[in-house]
């Protein structure tokens, strides 16, 4: 145990040295996202609810009405659209943080590892102000009165499917972030990846309607992904208040829990391993 005191202790000591620096870096990232924009930080708002109601109009006939598993479709929709929003935004941005900030590796030491922290938590402020429109968009329907949405005080376990996607997009934007370095290629094959993993995440529809039979081979490997049960948490605590213990997949859970610790693992791991020959390739 005091091994591993010793050897984790310069880590923190190093991390409180420059928070102050990740602190600046973050509003930096955020400033810089909608600068030159006259709308400014109100795209946040307005980006994820105009997707709402593009997807909505295009998708309602097909995947929303007749399927009362969706219950309100465009909350549905939106709920799925902003976890999964945030998981690309901060990956994407994580991955070409590196050399996107090689003029200043290259003057002056600082921990590598502060770029990619910076632009995944950039990325987790935004989001967490795009969820206003969440509640803007629940509240127009419940003052409607048609498809209200009766949330309850189990919508305070969102906070586990938010902080289980925080720790995945770091971990992988992580990983991202060291290969990019050495094989700059890996942008695009990541933007495929990301359309592919949006069609095999249940966002514009909901799982049942793929006609699966429960426990096939199909199912299994579709909830390998592990936004299927981050989602579906999301979800399962905003629009039916379900109870952690009753209703929640619980080993779902686990499994995306456990799936994000290890990609931190692997993400730190590997960036640690290979960081002092960024300077070479960027």
């Amino acid at each position: 145990m005091n091994r591993i005191k010793a050897a984790v202790r310069p880590h923190i000591d190093n991390f409180m040295k420059y928070r102050f620096l990740l602190k600046e870096l973050v509003n930096k990232n955020i400033k810089l996202q909608y600068r030159n924009s006259v709308l400014g930080i109100f795209w946040t708002f307005l980006q994820p609810l105009l997707t709402m109601i593009v997807l909505s109009f295009v998708f309602m006939n097909v995947f929303g009405r007749g399927n009362s598993k969706t219950g309100n479709y465009p909350v549905y929709l939106l709920c799925g659209r902003l976890l999964f929003q945030f998981y690309t935004t901060a990956t994407k941005r994580a991955m070409t943080s590196i050399r996107r900030q090689s003029s200043m590796i290259k003057k002056v030491y600082v921990p590598k590892y502060i770029y990619p922290l910076s632009a995944v938590l950039s990325s987790f402020v935004t989001f967490l102000i795009s969820l206003s429109v969440l509640v803007v968009v629940i509240l127009y329907f419940n003052l409607r009165g048609k498809e209200p949405v009766a949330v309850t005080w189990r919508v305070v376990y969102t906070i586990i499917p938010i902080l289980i996607t925080l720790v995945l997009s770091l971990g992988v934007g992580m990983i991202l972030a060291t290969v990019s370095v050495f094989f700059k290629d890996v942008e695009n094959l990541y933007d495929v990846f990301c359309l592919l993993l949006f069609y095999l995440t249940p966002i514009v529809y909901h799982p049942s309607r793929l006609n699966f039979v429960e426990g096939s081979m199909q199912l299994r490997i579709l909830k390998l992904n592990p936004l299927y049960g981050i989602v579906g948490m999301f979800r399962a605590a905003v629009i039916w208040g379900h109870e952690f213990s009753q209703n929640w997949d619980t080993v779902l859970m686990y499994y995306t829990a456990a799936f994000a610790v290890v990609m931190l693992i692997i993400g730190f791991w590997l960036f640690y391993r290979n960081q002092d020959k960024f300077i070479l390739h960027i």
